[in-house]
């Protein structure tokens, strides 16, 4: 697949030829709330939880049962994997190749020091666990998300994978330091996988150590809670444990080993099933194995897929491609870079998983880079787009060698679609952003207008959207800009902005039965007054490595 998307082009206003990226996305104004408890600590033996009963077995139905106030009626599940996909038959717990199965069983190492529960979710513990907050407080609950005990019902295991690292086939990859505790369903019948990263060794940790640090668990803690609340699918942490293990990273891949404290998050997603799952199986010519693992997948997963369909795998293909392209317009919406956009780190489900050097751009530039040791500016933002069609180009030669010649014919042509897919979720996106209703043959050149005035100014993107959303039309009908709008006073100074401003008036004009009032309603809807730019994120990482776990970001 050689096809590329193009983000910058040139496109003639009014005699000006000027580099177009188009990022086009939804967010609500809000980044994350959570709970950061200063003192809480889990004691350091190993104590297997009670047996639980069904919420069946008890009497009452699951969608009006109420919020659990212990662990001790509360249960996970690894049945609904461990009877279809095979798990490896070595049992001992050391690196090596592993073939022809899914997982590994794994016990998580608890950590020898100090165990302190630093952060919770709140709305991960009540809406997805069914857990009243105040079992976050119970040695029960600090000993489980710090792998120190096992719930009845689940069995440990570490999930074999490959992928794509850079655009290089990596071999063998895997959960090095993650453990899969098992499925829980919740009230509303919701399934969803719990996972511990930082948690130990696994046959997949290669040359690691199988921890976490604390400045990358308090990153990812508040980053996956602050994508919820901007509406961008993506994997949820439930809590976060810090302990005073010593452990020795190279942060910015300078040789420079440093000591840092270990930590353990608990991670909650639907499904941690990725490109690189179903890529280790094809590349090793496991093809039974590779059909096995889809069809679970898909009955799982992909109920708009009959698992009985000859062309199912086709037809999987098929979501995940428009899916992949959603998200990704998603992420652009908010300026959001992954950092890591390797096969290994992108979701069968579409959803934002592996957080790691990720960032939010705050000038607007094309060109950012969030990643350190991405020297080629491989995965900066304004390439995430094409990496999706090489990623998915991966998923699709993963997917060949079950197909037959017009079925991988099909794949290819949805493949060839993906471009289409992206810009049209996109431009409707962005188009929500600047209020515009309709269609009108110079939306996308206004757009692009804007973008170019923002790049030359290295304006705030986040700021920029949200401040349109506030200023009213009349103020930018006389150019009065208030100071307060720092973001617009900004971009104000080039010398072609109020050029744009007639242009974009002209075009609002156009909005059927709109207001003034109703169009900044709209636009404050989708366009958000606060992401998790990386100073926040590095107070609380600061305040973290300081032991000072008071800090909030809330909900605005």
């Amino acid at each position: 697949m050689t096809q590329r998307i193009r983000f910058r082009f040139c496109c003639l206003i009014r005699g000006l030829a000027f580099p177009r990226l188009l990022l086009f996305g939804v967010s609500c104004p809000s980044v994350v709330c959570c709970l950061l408890l200063p003192d809480l600590e889990g004691s350091a033996h190993l104590l297997l939880l009670s047996r639980n009963k069904s919420k069946h077995e008890l009497g009452y139905c699951e969608t009006e049962a109420k919020l659990a106030l212990s662990l001790d009626f509360w249960t996970l599940s690894s049945e609904n994997l461990l009877a279809v996909l095979p798990v490896d038959p070595v049992k001992e717990n050391y690196v090596r190749k592993v073939k022809n199965c899914i997982f590994s069983i794994a016990v998580p190492t608890p950590l020898k020091s100090r165990v302190r529960l630093v952060a919770v979710s709140k709305e991960v513990l009540e809406d997805i666990l069914d857990l009243d907050l105040s079992v976050s407080e119970t040695d029960d609950f600090i000993q489980l998300v710090s792998g120190e005990k096992i719930v009845s019902g689940s069995i440990p295991l570490a999930h074999r994978y490959g992928g794509h690292q850079f655009g290089i086939w990596a071999g063998q990859l895997g959960d090095g330091r993650a453990h899969l505790l098992g499925t829980y369903m919740n009230r509303q019948g919701e399934k969803w996988e719990l996972q511990l990263k930082g948690s130990g060794k696994t046959p997949y940790s290669r040359n690691g150590d199988g921890r976490a640090v604390l400045r990358s668990s308090v990153r990812e803690f508040l980053c996956s809670e602050a994508m919820h609340s901007l509406r961008i699918p993506t994997s949820r942490v439930a809590s976060l444990v810090v302990s005073d293990n010593e452990v020795w990273r190279d942060q910015f891949y300078n040789g420079n080993i440093v000591k840092e404290r270990g930590a353990i998050v608990l991670r909650v997603a639907k499904s941690w099933f990725r490109i690189g799952s179903l890529e280790i199986l094809a590349h090793y010519g496991e093809l039974d194995l590779l059909r096995t693992l889809l069809d679970f997948i898909i009955r799982e997963h992909f109920p708009s897929v009959e698992v009985a369909e000859p062309n199912r795998y086709v037809d999987f293909f098929s979501v995940v491609v428009s899916e992949t392209a959603q998200l990704i317009a998603l992420w652009m919406s908010v300026g959001f870079a992954h950092g890591v956009c390797n096969t290994d780190n992108f979701s069968l489900l579409s959803i934002t998983i592996d957080y790691g050097p990720f960032g939010f751009m705050e000038a607007y530039n094309p060109d950012f880079v969030p990643n350190t040791s991405d020297d080629e500016g491989r995965y900066k933002i304004g390439n995430q787009a094409n990496i999706g069609i090489f990623n998915l180009n991966k998923l699709l030669q993963a997917l060949n060698p079950i197909l037959d010649p017009r079925q991988r014919q099909l794949a290819a042509q949805i493949l060839e679609g993906y471009p289409v897919l992206y810009y049209t979720r996109f431009r409707e996106l962005f188009k929500a952003k600047l209020g515009l209703l309709g269609e009108t043959k110079g939306d996308d050149d206004l757009i692009a207008f804007l973008l170019h005035l923002m790049e030359k100014t290295a304006a705030d993107f986040t700021m920029t959207f949200r401040q349109l959303s506030e200023i009213t039309q009349s103020q930018l009908q006389e150019l009065n800009i208030p100071q307060q709008f720092w973001a617009l006073n900004m971009i104000s100074k080039h010398k072609l902005f109020s050029a744009w401003v007639s242009q974009y008036l002209l075009r609002l004009k156009s909005n059927m039965n709109d207001s003034d009032s109703e169009r900044r309603k709209r636009m404050t809807t989708v366009n958000p007054r606060y992401v998790l730019r990386n100073w926040m994120a590095e107070s609380a990482v600061r305040k973290a490595e300081r032991n000072d776990f008071s800090e909030k970001i809330d909900r605005s």
